[in-house]
C-alpha cells in the first residue's frame, strides 16, 4: 500500500457534509466527498461519472491549522416579471459557513500505485478548475505533496512534518507543551470508536445526488514538538 499525501489550504474551506436549503454548514475538516469531488475534477470525471475507483481509497486527514469559522449572511429577493419585490415580500435569507485561513494534509492509500501516480499527476495539471469544497474557494498551491511508498494513511500522517504556515509555527514554538493535531481517517463499522457519517459519494449528478455511509474514526492525535530554539528568531539577521 503506499499514501497520496495532498494540501489543502486556502483563504476559504467550505466542506459541508449535512447542509439542507438556505443554511450551507461546513464541517470542521475536509470530508472525503470533498476530496474525492477535487480529485475527480482534476481527472476530468464529469458530475455524473464513475466514482468507485474514487470511493474505494482509504482516506484520512490532519488538522494541521485550525482555522477560524465564517458566516456569509445574504438577503436574496425573488424578480418577477421584471419587477423586484422589497425585502419581506418574496425574499429570503441565505448563512453559508467558511473555514478561513484552516490548513488541512489529507491523504488517499490505495494498493493501486499507479493509479496514486495518476492521481499525483491530475493534481499538477487538473482537467477542470479545483475548489476546496465549494466553487468559491480556490486551493493555494501546492496541492499534491507527493507519494508515500508503502505507508499507510495513517502512518504518513503521523510522520509528515507539520505544514501551518512558518509564522503560525514561530508562535506555537513560545509555548513548552508540544502541539496536538487531530487525525480523521477511514474506519471499519466494527472498530471501536467507529460513527457512521454520510459522506461516501456515489453520484455527483445535479439531478441525482447520492451519498452512501462510511465509517470514521478520530485517532489519537499527534504530538508536534514546538520545542523554542532562539537562534531561529536570528534568520535572515545581518551580522554587524
Amino acid at each position: 500500500m503506499s499514501t497520496l499525501l495532498i494540501r489543502l489550504a486556502g483563504p476559504l474551506q467550505s466542506w459541508g457534509i449535512n447542509s439542507n436549503f438556505d443554511t450551507r454548514a461546513t464541517e470542521r475538516y475536509p470530508s472525503k466527498s470533498g476530496v474525492v469531488g477535487l480529485l475527480a475534477a482534476a481527472q476530468g470525471i464529469r458530475r455524473d461519472g464513475d466514482l468507485s475507483a474514487l470511493r474505494a481509497l482509504r482516506f484520512g486527514v490532519r488538522v494541521d491549522k485550525e482555522g477560524t469559522l465564517l458566516r456569509d449572511f445574504h438577503t436574496a429577493h425573488i424578480w418577477r416579471e421584471g419587477v423586484k419585490y422589497p425585502a419581506g415580500k418574496d425574499s429570503y435569507t441565505t448563512n453559508r459557513y467558511y473555514l478561513s485561513d484552516a490548513v488541512f494534509l489529507a491523504g488517499v492509500e490505495s494498493t493501486d500505485e499507479a493509479f496514486l501516480r495518476q492521481l499525483d499527476d491530475a493534481l499538477k495539471n487538473p482537467a477542470f478548475p479545483l475548489f476546496l469544497g465549494r466553487r468559491s474557494c480556490p486551493p493555494t498551491l501546492p496541492l499534491s505533496l507527493g507519494i508515500r511508498e508503502g505507508v499507510g494513511v495513517w502512518d504518513a500522517l503521523k510522520r509528515e512534518p507539520w505544514i501551518a504556515p512558518e509564522w503560525y509555527q514561530r508562535r506555537a514554538r513560545r509555548r513548552t507543551e508540544p502541539q496536538q493535531l487531530r487525525v480523521i481517517t477511514d474506519a471499519a463499522p466494527e472498530e471501536r470508536g467507529s460513527v457512521a457519517v454520510r459522506d461516501a459519494p456515489e453520484s455527483f449528478s445535479p439531478y441525482h445526488r447520492e451519498y452512501g455511509y462510511r465509517g470514521a474514526i478520530e485517532r489519537e492525535s499527534v504530538s508536534i514538538s514546538t520545542e523554542h530554539d532562539p537562534f531561529s528568531e536570528l534568520e535572515g539577521a545581518e551580522c554587524i
